[in-house]
């Protein structure tokens, strides 16, 4: 896929998950395209805890999942993503581990799909529990997890199809501004119209 083409198709499809093993080269190629991800000061905050195979993901739902978040116990691979505070680079009062961290999973998310594969970044989970279970350092926070699978259906575009017809996004004027908060541009407003 194309880059665009990817960040339009990315969505979120826990009730997608197949049970079918992802192919070592697969796995790892994901996880290198977050460490790829660009950071303050390069301080690289994110941390990455993989839990594979089903004894393992299950183990993982039942001590630490909540809710409706528990249909991931199908998932081959569930990854845990952390960073540590200290880790962090500050500007102004500004702190960035949180932002260097999201770049890393938009990262992951996309190389995910590119691969075709399902991923679903929730926050629906016992941070302590989930702590405990997987040995998380008390300085080291968890900030979400995601399933990493192949999609129940045919493909990735089957599963996400009736999630992709559904999704919506606050128009453009709504959130990019030109110069000034609250000013658009009028060739953008006719682009978007």
């Amino acid at each position: 896929m194309e880059t665009l083409e990817v960040i339009r198709k990315r969505c979120s499809l826990k009730e997608q998950i197949s049970p079918r093993e992802i192919e070592p080269e697969i796995l790892y190629t994901v996880l290198d395209a977050a460490r790829y991800a660009a950071s303050s000061r390069n301080h690289q905050p994110w941390r990455f805890v993989v839990v594979q195979g089903q004894p393992a993901v299950q183990a993982l739902v039942d001590a630490a999942v909540t809710g409706t978040n528990a249909v991931i116990r199908d998932a081959p691979v569930v990854i845990a993503v952390c960073a540590r505070p200290q880790d962090d680079s500050i500007s102004n009062g500004r702190e960035y581990y949180l932002f260097d961290t999201g770049m890393a999973v938009a990262n992951l998310l996309l190389a995910a799909t590119d691969f075709g594969l399902v991923t679903h970044p929730m926050a629906g989970f016992d941070e302590e529990a989930l702590k405990r279970h997987l040995r998380i350092p008390d300085d080291v926070r968890v900030l979400m997890i995601t399933p990493l699978a192949y999609p129940a259906s045919e493909s990735y575009d089957e599963a996400a199809r009736d999630r992709l017809n559904q999704r919506s996004r606050k128009a453009f004027e709504e959130v990019v501004f030109f110069n000034r908060w609250g000013e658009t541009q009028p060739e953008m407003d006719a682009l978007c119209a």
